[in-house]
C-alpha cells in the first residue's frame, strides 16, 4: 500500500432511490467508497446492483425520477492557481455548478456504448473541441491543435482526416477511442469507465484497457471501473468493491479479493468465472435472483441465495467487519462475527484460486492474464 496517498473522492452513507410506477426503489443503500490519486478502483456486481447509479450520482447524472436521499460525495482537489486544498460536496451542487465545474472538467465518464455517447450529426473533431471551448474558452485553433494531440494519444492514425469523420464512419473500437479522447479533453482528475469494453470484441477490448492504463500513468488519473467482468478487474484494478443489492458487501485490494475472498457472494462471482483449466462440464451459477429493491430488504439481502446463511441474516443487516491483519479488507457478512461458526470457501474455488496464485494472476500491471479470457 502506498504511503501518503492523496484522497480525491470520498463517498459516505450514500442512499439513492427512484420513484417508479411500482413504488420507491432503493437502488443504493449506504455506500461508502474512497478513491485516491493515481489509483484504480473497480466496482463489480450483477446487473441492477447499483454500480452505475453510484457513479452517475458522482457525475450528477441521475435520471429525473432519482434522488439522493442522504449521504455525501466529497470531491477533493488542489486549487490550480493557489495550490490550496479544496473540498466540495457534489450532492449539494446545483445543475449549473455541476455542468460548469464538475462534469468533464474535473470528473469525466466513458460510457458502455460509444454510439449513445457521440452525436451522429457532428464531426468527430467538433465533438472533441467543444468541451475545451466551453470549459476553458479556448480558441478554435487551440482546441483543434489539442484535439489532434488527443487523437494521437488514443491511438487514432491519420488524425487530421478523422477530425472530419462522423461517428458512423468509424469502427466500434475507434468510436470508443474517440469517446476516451472527449473524456480527456479537459484534463479531468477522475475518469469513470462504465463497462467501457462490453460492446467490443476481445482483441479490441484488451487494446482499450491497455490504452486507458497508459493514459492513466501519463496523466496520473484516478480511475473507477464499473464492470461485471472479473477478467477486466484482474487486468486493471488496485482495489475492488463488490456490490450486491445496492450495498458494498466486500472491499479490499485486488489480491485480497481474488486470493482471500470472505463473502459468500464474492465466492459465487469468482466461481462463475469461465476457466479454461477446469474439469467441470458446467459453469457455476449463483442460485436464485437478486431481491426486488422496491420492497424493504429485511436482514442480509443475500441471505435467500446464501447456503451458509445464519438465523441472524434473516433479521439484521450485517455491518462491515474488518478482516484481521488487514487495513483495507472489509466484509459485510455475519460469518465474520467472532461468534459465528467457521465457514470456509468451497473447496473447488480454493483449488482454482491456488492455481491462479501459482500462475501469478491477477497481474494488473498490463501483462497478459488468463482470467475471463
Amino acid at each position: 500500500m502506498k504511503e501518503n496517498r492523496e484522497r480525491i473522492l470520498k463517498i459516505r452513507d450514500l442512499n439513492i432511490s427512484f420513484k417508479t410506477t411500482g413504488g420507491k426503489v432503493h437502488a443504493v443503500r449506504g455506500v461508502n467508497l474512497d478513491l485516491y490519486k493515481g489509483e484504480t478502483i473497480a466496482i463489480v456486481g450483477e446487473s441492477g446492483s447499483g454500480k452505475s447509479v453510484t457513479t452517475k450520482a458522482v457525475m450528477g447524472l441521475l435520471a429525473n425520477n432519482g434522488s439522493i436521499d442522504s449521504g455525501s460525495i466529497e470531491y477533493h482537489w488542489n486549487d490550480e492557481y493557489t495550490g490550496e486544498p479544496k473540498t466540495v460536496d457534489i450532492c449539494q451542487l446545483s445543475e449549473k455548478e455541476l455542468q460548469s465545474e464538475i462534469r468533464g472538467r474535473k470528473i469525466a465518464m466513458v460510457f458502455q456504448d460509444p454510439m449513445t455517447s457521440l452525436n451522429p450529426t457532428m464531426t468527430i473533431g467538433k465533438q472533441i473541441m467543444e468541451p475545451m471551448m466551453y470549459h476553458y474558452k479556448k480558441s478554435k485553433q487551440e482546441a483543434y491543435a489539442k484535439a489532434l494531440e488527443l487523437l494521437e494519444l488514443v491511438g487514432i492514425t491519420d488524425a487530421k482526416k478523422r477530425m472530419k469523420n462522423y461517428p458512423h464512419q468509424l469502427s466500434g473500437g475507434m468510436r470508443q477511442r474517440i469517446v476516451i479522447a472527449i473524456a480527456l479533453s479537459c484534463d479531468p482528475y477522475v475518469l469513470i469507465c462504465d463497462e467501457p469494453t462490453t460492446a467490443l470484441d476481445v482483441t479490441i477490448q484488451a487494446k482499450i484497457l491497455e490504452l486507458i492504463q497508459d493514459i492513466q500513468k501519463k496523466k496520473e488519473l484516478s480511475v473507477i471501473y464499473i464492470t461485471h467482468d472479473l477478467g477486466v478487474v484482474a487486468k486493471v484494478a488496485d482495489y475492488v468493491n463488490v456490490m450486491y443489492a445496492g450495498k458494498i458487501v466486500e472491499t479490499g485490494t485486488i489480491d485480497e479479493i481474488f486470493y482471500d475472498p470472505r463473502h459468500p457472494y464474492t465466492w459465487g462471482l469468482l466461481s462463475s468465472m469461465p476457466d479454461l483449466d477446469t474439469d467441470d462440464d458446467e459453469l457455476y451459477t449463483i442460485p436464485g435472483t437478486p431481491p426486488n429493491l422496491a420492497h424493504e430488504v429485511k436482514g442480509d439481502a443475500f441471505a435467500p441465495r446464501n447456503e451458509f446463511a445464519l438465523n441472524i441474516d434473516l433479521r439484521e443487516d450485517p455491518p462491515m467487519f474488518k478482516v484481521p491483519d488487514s487495513d483495507s479488507h472489509q466484509v459485510a457478512s455475519w460469518l465474520m462475527h467472532p461468534n459465528a461458526p467457521k465457514v470456509d470457501m468451497p473447496e473447488a474455488l480454493r483449488k482454482r484460486l491456488d492455481k491462479m496464485k501459482q500462475k501469478g494472476e491477477p497481474n494488473h500491471d498490463g501483462s497478459t492474464t488468463h482470467l475471463g479470457s
